[in-house]
């Protein structure tokens, strides 16, 4: 239904960000992955995404990479993987580092990921090795009309990223923790988002 939207980024929030598109906004969930490439508030923009359409709302989701689309759209297809969780996989590993674990039956790597226990991990694996064929055809090309550039947000920019990291699944103390261990005063909260969630995968 909408393909894609390109416009002028107006706020982020990790998950959520606002796309103004010709006078109108758009309220837009995003992995972490699509984050880390967004350009500077004010600039332009553009990014594919997938309508969800619930009995109680209309959730717009948008991705940097067609390839990220492409594996989310995949991903809720899988019994028990709703678009949440979706998100938050896509948000902890990218399209291609998420292939490597499925083609490696990496299941310790997946259950690492808030919401995705061993069951889940084993299914994800099973269900998703048949589609790797057709996922590893799409190339992890940008529609985005301006460069990726990290963007320091204001406020507390750690405490920012701790309660982005509480919507995509993880408990609040997990991602207190994850976020104090970070030093570097002068990072903004996209760049301690990915180095906590680097730390926590690599664990």
């Amino acid at each position: 239904m909408i393909g894609f939207l390109r416009g002028k980024l107006l706020a982020k929030k990790p998950p959520q960000l606002l796309l103004d598109v010709q006078g109108v906004g758009y309220e837009v969930e995003a992995p972490m992955t699509t984050f880390y490439e967004l350009p500077a508030i004010g600039e332009a923009v553009s990014l594919y995404t997938h309508l969800v359409v619930r009995d109680d709302a209309h959730i717009l989701f948008g991705f940097y990479q067609e390839a990220e689309r492409t594996m989310f759209r995949t991903l809720i297809k899988v019994n028990g993987v709703g678009p949440k969780l979706a998100l938050t996989i896509l948000s902890g590993q990218s399209a291609s580092e998420f292939q490597r674990c499925i083609e490696d039956s990496d299941t310790q790597a997946l259950v690492r990921l808030p919401g995705v226990g061993k069951k889940t991990a084993e299914r994800l694996v099973i269900e998703m090795r048949d589609r790797l064929p057709a996922l590893s055809e799409i190339s992890e090309t940008a529609i985005t009309l301006s460069p990726g550039q990290q963007n320091t947000t204001a406020g507390n920019p750690k405490q920012e990223a701790i309660t982005a990291l509480c919507s995509l699944g993880y408990k609040a103390v997990e991602a207190s923790k994850m976020v104090q261990n970070i030093s570097g005063n002068e990072l903004g909260c996209e760049e301690i988002i990915r180095l906590a969630l680097q730390g926590t995968i690599k664990k």
